[in-house]
């Protein structure tokens, strides 16, 4: 009999592995909560650690192939990349169990010649011995970095030559390990029952998970509390500081609807307008997230790029559709669905929204543009472009907001200090391993 746990995991890799689905939807299914709490985190641990590990694991199971040129079946793969990842990585799964049940996953599919070929790939594994060191001493060369902590090498490249290698080792290191939670609730220096807490990086309000499952508690599912990255909610946190008392506010990609209840929050006198391309998304917005405070909120269902507003808001926010490089170790199959060539695609729509939000500013007013990307081509080189081509507008330092931030408590003072090396030029810029959180970027702008 196959462990529930790794039965549910190789058929969650299938389905990314052979579709465009996305991690942390398919570990919140329904499936998955049937399984008991300790096959609930385990199957977590197999999904993400195989999806972290999988370029790495690939170069090993081929090098042990007899015709290594061969091309697998998804099957085949996603049951080798699995086994694989429990013989090299995880202490205290027995080797027999992992081998045995690798298996016979694959003789459930239509790939049951293949039982023979997985068996004998994973007991080379298992007899070699072989383990990820892990080591700082083995950060020579991008290549080596790429190579040990299973990152693309032109990523590894990118981050090496604009944030330099030790912040690259940082970002691919960040990228390999579980993924905390971070939560934000109506009183946050209070724990949750159950669950243990420690005070945020930056923000008084942000708690970071210690112990327990949020996800499964009473406080959030009554939404008293909700689970969002500090760096999420520091870029809400300035956007809602950049324009005090502003009455007039949209967010032009609002779901999941993190940032915009920090912004409701704030801003308590503001009618907000919640904007996004996807009806269900939005839907689920207002009935999960911003609950009882929904009569403030107008709704529309919109492309944030082909947007044609009057100039008639105090604040809007442009948190943009992104490659995601940012957000890696919660989100692992980025690495393996992004190419260079998607940034500017990624680039060109990102302009639009940012020239669209702009429109829509009256004099005096803000607007941040943020994402949750490390690459140039979707953060500074977007807002270059559109100031280039549109005239009064200008960029207002972060500095000075996060200041404003640390005077009124929302920052704390260490925070305060935390934060210096997450500004550069007039930007905020977080990096995954240098800042203990997701990698966000974000630009204030303002209207002449």
């Amino acid at each position: 009999m196959i462990a529930p746990a790794r039965r549910v995991s190789y058929r969650i890799l299938l389905q990314i592995a052979s579709s465009d689905a996305h991690s942390d939807e398919l570990l919140r299914s329904a499936e998955v909560d049937r399984l008991s709490a300790q096959d609930r985190n385990l199957t977590t641990t197999l999904v993400l650690g195989t999806l972290r590990w999988q370029l790495a694991l690939d170069a090993r199971i081929r090098a042990l192939l007899a015709r290594p040129e061969t091309k697998l079946s998804a099957e085949a793969a996603t049951a080798l990349r699995m086994g694989a990842y429990q013989l090299l990585h995880l202490d205290r799964v027995p080797a027999h169990a992992v081998v045995h049940d690798s298996v016979e996953l694959v003789k459930y599919g239509d790939e049951r010649g293949a039982a023979g070929m997985v068996n004998a790939v994973l007991r080379k594994i298992q007899s070699k011995g072989y383990r990820v060191q892990g080591t700082e001493e083995q950060e020579r060369s991008v290549r080596e970095l790429a190579s040990q902590w299973a990152h693309p090498v032109w990523m590894v490249e990118r981050w090496a030559r604009r944030y330099r290698l030790e912040a690259a080792g940082a970002i691919c290191r960040w990228d390999q390990e579980p993924s905390g939670a971070t939560i934000r609730g109506t009183e946050p220096a209070a724990d949750l029952e159950g669950i243990e807490t420690e005070p945020g990086y930056f923000l008084r309000c942000a708690r970071r998970v210690v112990r327990g499952d949020v996800g499964r508690s009473e406080e959030f599912r009554k939404g008293r509390v909700r689970i969002q990255d500090e760096a999420s909610q520091l870029v809400a946190e300035i956007a809602a500081a950049a324009a005090p008392g502003a009455l007039r506010v949209m967010d032009t990609c609002a779901a999941p609807g993190g940032k915009t209840a920090i912004l409701a929050e704030r801003l308590p006198e503001a009618e907000i307008t919640a904007v996004d391309v996807s009806r269900a998304r939005l839907e689920q917005m207002r009935e999960r997230v911003l609950g009882a405070g929904a009569e403030r909120f107008v709704w529309e269902v919109a492309d944030a790029a082909t947007l044609e507003l009057k100039p008639e808001w105090d604040l809007i926010l442009c948190d943009v559709p992104c490659s995601g490089t940012g957000t890696m170790a919660r989100n692992p199959e980025i690495r393996l669905r992004v190419s260079e060539a998607d940034l500017a695609r990624q680039h060109a729509r990102q302009v639009a929204i940012l020239r669209a939000g702009l429109a829509g500013l009256k004099p005096g007013g803000r607007l941040v543009y943020s994402t949750c990307s490390l690459e140039p081509e979707e953060n500074e080189d977007v807002v270059a472009e559109v100031l280039r081509e549109t005239t009064g507008f200008e960029v207002i330092a972060v500095e000075g907001i996060l200041d404003q931030l640390a005077a009124s408590g929302v920052v704390t003072a260490e925070g305060r200090e935390r934060l210096r090396t997450a500004t550069e030029e007039d930007f905020l810029r977080t990096l995954p391993g240098v800042h203990p959180c997701d990698g966000f970027f974000a630009a204030v702008l303002s209207r002449e």
